[in-house]
């Protein structure tokens, strides 16, 4: 069992850390803790919504600027 808490923060806290080209790496685990709130019936607080947002964005964003042209 996790300490969902505990997850976001150390999430949060990594992201804060990466530079703006790799902090999409976070999004997997970020997902993971968000299906696991909402598998246990909670909430997902609006922040981190916004920060998955962010990453999946940033994580596409990386994607398609890998892409030979």
């Amino acid at each position: 069992m996790i300490n969902v808490t505990a997850e976001l923060d150390q999430i949060q806290t990594l992201v804060g850390q990466e530079g703006l080209n790799t902090r999409y790496r976070h999004e997997p685990r970020l997902r993971r803790v968000i299906d696991h709130l909402r598998a246990e019936g909670q909430a997902v607080p609006p922040r981190i919504k916004q920060l998955h947002q962010t990453l999946l964005s940033e994580a596409i964003e990386a994607e398609f600027d890998n892409m030979p042209v």
